[in-house]
């Protein structure tokens, strides 16, 4: 794995922080790393995007951030647990996989901006 899918993953990861934040922010300083969250979100999987597949990195970012954010909230606020939640992510990140597999890890350089 390169340093530009590292950086969609790590995305990924602030992708959940912020999505769990919208729901349960109360505060100024949840509300604030909420929107630190969002921030680094998209600054990362932009900056993935110039040099990676634009949609391959997109479904990527949202999957994992889909996955995430329905396993987080079952582990930390007590969602309730459904086999067929857990199956269709298992599916959902079959997709993600197949797609990272599949596409092109050539970085391509679109020009210096």
């Amino acid at each position: 794995m390169n340093a530009h899918w590292s950086k969609v993953f790590i995305g990924a990861i602030f992708e959940v922080v912020w999505v769990m934040g919208l729901k349960h922010a109360d505060t100024f300083l949840t509300w604030s790393g909420t929107i630190i969250a969002i921030i680094l979100s998209f600054y990362l999987m932009i900056m993935a995007g110039k040099h990676l597949p634009v949609g391959t990195v997109y479904a990527v970012f949202v999957g994992l951030g889909t996955a995430g954010t329905v396993i987080s909230e079952i582990i930390f606020f007590h969602e309730a647990f459904k086999l067929s939640k857990l199956l269709l992510i298992a599916l959902l990140l079959i997709g993600v996989i197949g797609l990272k597999i599949f596409s092109s890890d050539t970085t391509q350089d679109r020009g210096n901006s």
